[in-house]
């Protein structure tokens, strides 16, 4: 009977798994014939030659909306303008190259309406299909946006359309950095250079505007820089609703505030205005974001709003640039759009990093980090690395988790004695607890001495599972065999039920809940866990699984050892 039961058991199991998988696979095709098939403005391979790409013809110009446009800080109205948009590119495009980024400009405004990265794959299964953060096309709005306003400002009326002396720019291998110039210039003698500049290795260009006044009177206009959104979730979040779902929106530091976030909702609901300096706005998601970063050493309008066309825009507007006739000036900013590197980050403008959002617990996780960091280094191997680090982790709270165990194990000693009582008494609570405090001081235990230090540790697990979730480091990052990608599940479920199973066997170390119906509910824990587990991705479940062994090595240990000195002492 016992064989065909265990039989049955198994053959459930076994089912349940094949129907789990089939299940993922099921929803993975349903996904990827869901996803609207983007059409891409970057040529996989070069033009031929260079073609100069002209300004539009006489013809109108459907302009992408008025209502994308800021205004100047000097005529900002109550109300914003209501103008339809188009969301179509006007069909005057430039591709720019580096070794880290493609990117496609729109000669109608300078927009940048896609970028990609090259060194990290929307696809760990398609090694030329590089990930796409910005685009303009059937499956997304999510465009960066910058120009002139304000009283003479050539994009104030209507965005200005540029040209450009070729098609496709890139940066040769002998050169570190890369100029590409879009020109304005009008009957009465101003010429406006908008010039990109891109670098070797990074992901932070500047964009520059160039006013020649060559008119007889003097020029004035407004910088403004913007990202353009629409809601909806990037291609790295979890669309099952089982798994993470890192936070989307946008983010912007204040004197006050280090890092200020606003969801799409608070954006609609609450429109943010205010006047900073120095700073920046970004947008971020998962792993990855855009942000732009005004002059350092001016003050600048920073907003959010959405549009009725709605739209999400971050960004800002500078102080006006006042060029006198005869004369040059510039104003510019840079523009950030890549992986949450927060080392970068740092490096571009104070608390940029803080877009790497570990909550609460940062001053904790970041160490962590850095630990992380070192030991890869050393290793070579993310995976690795994450076990090397939980080790260490046990290694410093061993003493602690040694006290912790030890109570548990001579509350499991004592589980009899305890058990003998509840019974003695079970009509009379008051004795009952009298006897157990009796009990507690004549074997020397403390029931809350197992809590104690679990609830110590807990703020550094917590830390390193924020670690782990935001570290763009381990996207596409293999571990061994199976596990191809430690940012995403376990495509056949194997460290999720691991991670089952030493909980399991842990609660078999640890004494039973007196209340029979919390004993039965501790009992499922393993198995709601592992299920909760199956969509975590596999570097996160990883690090659970190390630690639970190295919890139940440990307090197999001691619990054996309490148990031979209470057999001695028996003898």
């Amino acid at each position: 009977m016992d064989f065909q039961r265990t039989l049955l058991i198994g053959a459930i199991a076994l089912l349940s798994f094949m129907l789990l998988t089939e299940w993922v696979a099921f929803k993975d095709a349903k996904n990827t014939a869901e996803q609207p098939v983007a059409s891409r403005l970057i040529a996989a391979e070069p033009d031929s030659l260079p073609e100069a790409v002209t300004a539009a013809p006489a013809t109108p110009v459907a302009d992408s909306g008025d209502e994308d446009l800021p205004q100047a800080p000097e005529s900002i109205a109550d109300t914003q303008p209501s103008t339809p948009e188009v969301i179509s590119n006007s069909g005057d495009i430039i591709t720019v190259h580096s070794d880290v980024l493609q990117v496609a400009i729109d000669l109608r405004g300078g927009d940048i309406v896609e970028l990609a990265l090259p060194e990290h794959l929307e696809d760990i299964d398609k090694p030329n299909q590089p990930f796409v953060l910005l685009e303009q096309n059937e499956r997304r709005i999510y465009v960066a946006q910058s120009g002139l306003i304000g009283p003479d400002g050539i994009d104030s009326e209507s965005r200005a359309q540029f040209s450009a002396a070729q098609s496709r720019y890139e940066l040769t291998p002998d050169a570190d950095e890369l100029n590409v110039d879009l020109l304005w210039q009008n009957a009465e003698g101003l010429t406006v250079t908008k010039r990109f500049t891109l670098r070797r290795g990074d992901y932070l260009m500047t964009v520059s505007y160039i006013v020649d006044n060559k008119t007889s009177e003097r020029w004035q206009g407004n910088l403004f820089g913007q990202i353009k959104r629409d809601s909806s979730k990037p291609s790295t979040v979890d669309s099952s609703g089982m798994g993470l779902q890192p936070f989307l929106g946008a983010a912007i530091t204040q004197p006050d505030e280090r890092f200020t976030k606003f969801s799409f909702k608070e954006m609609r609901e609450e429109p943010f205005r205010e006047q900073l300096p120095g700073g920046w706005i970004a947008m971020i998601q998962h792993y990855f974001l855009s942000a732009w970063i005004p002059a350092p050493d001016q003050s600048h309008t920073y907003s959010t709003r959405v549009t009725s066309s709605g739209f999400n825009i971050a960004g800002f507007t500078s102080p006006a640039l006042v060029v006198d006739p005869g004369q040059q000036g510039t104003v510019s900013a840079g523009f950030y759009a890549g992986p949450k590197d927060q080392y970068r980050l740092a490096e571009i403008s104070p608390y940029l990093d803080l877009s790497v959002d570990y909550g609460w617990l940062w001053w904790i996780a970041q160490p962590l980090f850095w630990l992380l960091i070192k030991i890869h280094a050393f290793v070579g191997n993310w995976g690795v690395a994450i076990i090397l680090l939980t080790v260490l982790i046990k290694a410093v709270f061993f003493k602690l988790s040694a006290t912790s165990y030890r109570s548990m194990a001579n509350m499991r000693r004592v589980a009899p004695k305890m058990q003998d009582i509840r019974e003695q008494y079970a009509e009379d609570k008051a004795k009952q607890s009298q006897a157990m405090m009796e009990l507690y001081r004549k074997e020397k235990i403390n029931p809350m001495g197992g809590c104690l230090p679990v609830l110590v540790q807990m703020p550094v697990f917590i830390s390193l599972y924020w670690v782990l979730m935001e570290s763009v480091e381990l996207r596409h990052s293999p571990f061994f065999l199976w596990i191809e990608d430690l940012s995403v599940m376990d495509p056949y479920f194997v460290l999720p039920l691991l991670m089952g199973a030493s909980m399991w066997f842990m609660q078999k170390l640890n004494p039973p809940p007196p209340d029979p119906m919390q004993a039965k509910i501790m009992q499922w824990l393993p198995v709601i866990f592992t299920f909760f587990f199956l969509w975590f991705p596999a570097g996160l479940v990883l690090y659970w699984v190390v630690n639970n062994l190295l919890s139940m090595a440990q307090q197999y240990v001691i619990t054996r050892q309490i148990e031979k000195s209470d057999a001695k002492a028996k003898a």
